[in-house]
């Protein structure tokens, strides 16, 4: 088959109804801390009062679930052929572990972009009396089917890229976001997780290096949004399905999509 005679992808971009703005948070490589990211900006979204739901694209590795306290064993409840996304502390969710429960989602890349389609477009995010603002879509690492099959499936009005400190992540990460600039993605900029860890005496260690996610935005020209300490209450938090405490409306990750920018309606912020 020629290059010519290639069917080209198909393209979805109608709106999903009753959803404001979607934003993708992905990481080039595991274990950086994506999930928490979702999560904690969901919080803190949640708590500049704005109607926010999180799509567990994580096909292999869901956790959305667990870290907001959802009981996995009762299934989405339907409703005229759509999901109802649960809600746990104002936050509405989906995810295959919702569906499958502890099981092991045994999936080849078509199935897994079928999956991925059905909790994007059947579930019921939001309707007339409380639209959805935000659509946060927590996406499994690297630059393979599943963020390819969702920038097919949806308008993408941004995406933020998260790593930790040292070159081997940002590696990767740089990879993520290169990928979604080339899918015309708008890049909402960068966080940098498990940035130091402070002690109890004060003093600040920087346990995986130093300033790698603040060189990647500067080289690639967008905005850096943040250092996320290593801390234990963003651990027992997610251990326990609660809300990290210190999460406000003036987090900087909140901040950087409430004020609205021209075109795209966001605004990334800088710390």
């Amino acid at each position: 088959m020629t290059s010519s005679e290639r069917i080209a992808p198909r393209i979805d971009h109608r709106p999903l109804p009753y959803v404001g703005r979607i934003i993708a948070v992905a990481a080039g490589k595991g274990g950086v801390g994506k999930s928490t990211t979702t999560l904690n900006l969901a919080h803190a979204l949640t708590a500049c009062g704005m109607r926010v739901g999180i799509l567990d694209a994580d096909i292999y590795g869901p956790s959305i679930p667990r870290m907001l306290g959802l009981e996995t064993r009762l299934k989405p409840e339907l409703e005229d052929g759509q999901l109802l996304p649960p809600m746990a502390h104002g936050i509405r969710a989906m995810s295959v572990a919702l569906i499958i429960g502890g099981q092991a989602a045994i999936l080849r890349g078509p199935m897994i972009t079928k999956t991925l389609v059905q909790m994007l477009r059947l579930t019921r995010w939001g309707d007339a009396a409380a639209p959805l603002d935000i659509l946060l879509i927590d996406l499994p690492p690297g630059t393979g089917d599943v963020p390819l099959s969702l920038t097919q499936n949806a308008k993408l009005d941004g995406a933020i890229i998260v790593t930790t400190p040292q070159e081997v992540a940002v590696m990767d990460a740089r990879k993520s976001l290169e990928s979604f600039a080339r899918l015309g993605v708008p890049i909402l900029g960068v966080v940098e997780n498990m940035s130091y860890f402070t002690a109890p005496d004060g003093s600040r260690h920087a346990l995986f290096g130093e300033g790698g996610g603040r060189r990647l935005a500067a080289e690639k020209n967008v905005p850096f949004l943040g250092e996320i300490p290593q801390h234990p209450a963003y651990v027992a938090a997610c251990e326990t399905g609660s809300p990290c405490p210190d999460l406000t409306p003036y987090h900087p990750l909140a901040a950087a999509l409430v004020t609205p920018a021209p075109g795209t309606g966001l605004a990334p912020g800088t710390q």
